[in-house]
Formats: structure tokens, C-alpha cells, sequence
């Protein structure tokens, strides 16, 4: 019987492909291979988002100079800090940085603040002209920083002869570069000043108002010269110009508003001090105004309507001005030692006393909320660090030493602590006569005690 071949009934046997098993195995490897490259960062995954674009040193500066023009000092700094990270070679850059560091030193109260900031100022524009010697702009600018960091109180005597004769010598070499730069006139107008060579400051600033009327720094130093000619209604005016250039820089309005302080203490009329006082108090207004538009916490505007409100004999409200700046900067021991000041005039001697022990010996956060009148829930309280004993501060030292001797009695004896502030005083300041009139009667006060130990 023949039959033929079997067929498979349920299913067809198919023969393996070679190829298309080889195909299959080079994906799956591929995959795998995809996987790890993918995980170590060699192949990014599809739809990421597009990198942000590298910003350029040119960005920064347009950006600090916007924030400088709308007066935010401190971010106009930190973008020019920017700009020469990006670009440390560009002299311009930091020459800018350096006269925005100057200018914010105007805003700080204390004189380790402002002599750190125009230290770094002067940091900055060392660093322009190690990168630019001949440029005339670098070496104006170094003049300005110089000129700013001539002070005194922050730097003593010696210093600030030295740092006055580099500044005219810079500011010498700028108009040797370029004797048509403005910014050179002015800042040398400036330091003639400084030196008490007014007339030669006034000739310079004329020359450098009729070259280029348009700029903010001309119109401020203007106003300078003639303050220091006394001519403050005139200062105003300039004050006035640099305002309406720069708008947003409150260190202008509190100037105009100081000058007008000095009218007024200086009129014998009362009905025109007054006057003269609210026209004062309007600029500072206008200050906190603008602070709280720019969102900027500076505590200076209130501490200037404070010092006029007291030179008014307005000592409460003085103190509330005073208070609102303590808000602001609670911290800040120079603030504590204005509002200790406004106590004593106001003859609230007992409340003087813990207000000055923050500014001279500093205090614990707890001292420093019963200052501050308590503080908020959750809040609490700052380390105040006292101030060093300088000119701008030895008015401080020696109201808290006779304040402490004037209300000392046998049962409460706070001689031990004032003769020891008085001393310090004394060894400082031994040559001033007003001062050591003050420290000599708080010392009699105390040794009285000593000798009549009895009930008083």
C-alpha cells in the first residue's frame, strides 16, 4: 500500500533564520549598550530642557549699572561681582564696582562697616589699574576711592594724610591722560576740597559743570564744594540736579535734607526754622519712600527724621524713628547708642542705660528684646556687639559713664562700671577739653560717693 508523506496536522515546523536571529541579537546588545551610556552621562535623554546660554561679563555690567540707576546698591555690587568673575580682565568693570562699593558706604552706620566697604572699594579699583594703567577713567576712579577711604575716624590720621596725597597724585595722572575727562575734574574738585583748597575745588568743579552738566557725580560734588563754603541753600539746588538725573538714590536725598537741617539750626526765626525743619523731614520721607518701593531695608532715613525730630526737642517721636530703625538693623549697636542718646536729651536717664550698654559693652539677644520693648513670638532676639571707642562713638561712651555715675547711690553703686568707661575715655580722648570736662565730672560724682558713704 503505498501512502505518502506525513504532514504535521496541528502546527508547520518552520527552519530558523540565521539572519534575522543575528539582527535580534545586535538590537538587544545596542539597547544594553544605549542603557549604560545614557547612565554615565555620555548620551542625554530626548526632551530635556534646552541649556541656559552662558551670560557674558558685558550682561552683569548692563545689569549693575540698571540696578545702580534704580538705587539698588547692594544688588548693583553683587552683579559687578559677577561681571568680573565672568570677565576678570576688564578694568572698566572693576573700576565700576569700585565707585558703586564707595557710594554704598553712605548707606551703612557703623565704622567697621564703612571702612570694610570702602577697604574693598579700594581693592576693587587696585585691581583696574593692575589691568589698565593708562586709563584716565581707572586712575579718576582711584582718586574718588582714595579721596573716601581719607577719613579720619575710620582710618586715623597718618593713614589718611597718606591715602589723600595717592588720591590727588591719581587724580593728577587721570587729567595727564586725558585732560578733557569730567569725572577726573570732579573727583579732584573733590580732594581740593578735602585739603581745604577751596578755591581751586570750586574751579575745578566749574570747569568739570561746563564739560558735562549731565552727569550725576558732577552735580554731587558741586553741591559738596559749596557746602563746604556754607552756602547750603545753593548745595541744595545742585542736590536738586543730581536728584532729577539719578532719582532712585536715596544718599542724595539725605544730603539735601541735612543741608536744610543746617539752615534751620542755624535761623533765628523760628517761624522760618520750622519751615525749614519740614522741608528737611520731607526729604527723609521721601527716602523711606523710596526704600520701601525698592524693597531696601535701611535703617539711615529713619535715623535722619530722628535726628531732626530731636534737634526740634520732638524727642518722642525722635525715639519712634529711632525704634523703627532698630526694627530694621537689630543688630546694629550704633543704632542702640542713637537711641540711648535721644533718652538722655529727653531726660530718661534710667531708660539710657541698658540702650547705651548695647552700643559700648554690646548685650545678649534677651538684653537686646527688653531694649527693643520685647520681641515677637518666635523671635529671639539679636547679639549686639558693642562699638569701639572713636570719634564718631566716644559721644556714647561718655553719656553711658556719666549717666552710670549720676544715678549711682550707695545701695545701688554703678561707679565700678563708669569709672571704667570714663577711664577709657580719658586715656583717648585726655586732650579734648568739652570731653574731659564730662569725664572728670562724672569721676567727682563717683569719688563723692566713696568719701560719704551715708543714705542719700
Amino acid at each position: 500500500m503505498n501512502t505518502g508523506p506525513r504532514r504535521n496536522i496541528f502546527f508547520n515546523r518552520q527552519q530558523i533564520n540565521i539572519y534575522r536571529l543575528f539582527f535580534w541579537i545586535c538590537l538587544i546588545l545596542g539597547g544594553i549598550w544605549l542603557i549604560q551610556q545614557v547612565q554615565i552621562g555620555a548620551i542625554q535623554p530626548l526632551f530635556l530642557p534646552t541649556p541656559t546660554p552662558t551670560r557674558t561679563g558685558l550682561s552683569f555690567s548692563q545689569e549693575g549699572d540698571a540696578l545702580f540707576t534704580s538705587g539698588k546698591l547692594d544688588a548693583a555690587i553683587t552683579a559687578y561681582l559677577e561681571a568680573v568673575r565672568v570677565d576678570p580682565n576688564n578694568a572698566e568693570a572693576w573700576a565700576k564696582l569700585a565707585r558703586i562699593q564707595a557710594y554704598s558706604s553712605t548707606l551703612l552706620t557703623t565704622d567697621t562697616q564703612q571702612r570694610d566697604r570702602l577697604q574693598e572699594a579700594l581693592t576693587s579699583i587696585n585691581q583696574a589699574i593692575a589691568i589698565d594703567q593708562d586709563s584716565s577713567t581707572v586712575h579718576a576712579v582711584r582718586a574718588f576711592v582714595l579721596d573716601w577711604n581719607a577719613n579720619t575716624t575710620l582710618f586715623g590720621e597718618k593713614q589718611a594724610r597718606l591715602y589723600i596725597t595717592e588720591a590727588e597724585q591719581e587724580a593728577v595722572r587721570a587729567l595727564q591722560l586725558d585732560n578733557q575727562n569730567t569725572l577726573a575734574l570732579a573727583f579732584y574738585a573733590e580732594i581740593l576740597v578735602d585739603q581745604q583748597k577751596w578755591t581751586q575745588g570750586e574751579q575745578y568743579i566749574r570747569q568739570a559743570l561746563d564739560r558735562d552738566p549731565s552727569l550725576m557725580d558732577v552735580h554731587r560734588i558741586y553741591a559738596y564744594v559749596l557746602e563746604s563754603l556754607g552756602q547750603y541753600n545753593q548745595a541744595i539746588q545742585e542736590y536738586d540736579q543730581a536728584i532729577s538725573i539719578s532719582p532712585n538714590l536715596t544718599f542724595l536725598y539725605l544730603r539735601a535734607g541735612a543741608n536744610y537741617r543746617r539752615l534751620a539750626f542755624e535761623s533765628p526765626n523760628e517761624e522760618t526754622q520750622n519751615s525749614l525743619y519740614e522741608r528737611s523731614l520731607d526729604y527723609f520721607t521721601k527716602a523711606v519712600r523710596l526704600n520701601d518701593q525698592l524693597e531696601i531695608r535701611d535703617p539711615i532715613p529713619y535715623l535722619s527724621i530722628a535726628k531732626t525730630y530731636s534737634q526740634m526737642g520732638e524727642f518722642f517721636i525722635a525715639a519712634r524713628n529711632v525704634e523703627e530703625a532698630m526694627e530694621l538693623d537689630p543688630a546694629n549697636a550704633d543704632i542702640y547708642g542713637q537711641l540711648g542718646i535721644v533718652y538722655f536729651k529727653s531726660r530718661n536717664y534710667e531708660g539710657s542705660i541698658p540702650v547705651l550698654k548695647c552700643a559700648v559693652r554690646g548685650c545678649t539677644p534677651a538684653e537686646s528684646c527688653e531694649v527693643r520693648g520685647g520681641c515677637a513670638e518666635g523671635d529671639p532676639g539679636v547679639q549686639v556687639e558693642g562699638l569701639a571707642l572713636s570719634a564718631n562713638t566716644v559721644v556714647y561712651y561718655y553719656t553711658y559713664g556719666s549717666v552710670l555715675a549720676a544715678l549711682s547711690r550707695p545701695k545701688q553703686n554703678y561707679c565700678s562700671e563708669a569709672l571704667a568707661v570714663l577711664s577709657e575715655v580719658r586715656a583717648a580722648y585726655g586732650g579734648d577739653r568739652d570731653i574731659i570736662g564730662i569725664v572728670q565730672a562724672g569721676e567727682q560724682i563717683c569719688l563723692s560717693l566713696v568719701a560719704s558713704p551715708g543714705p542719700k
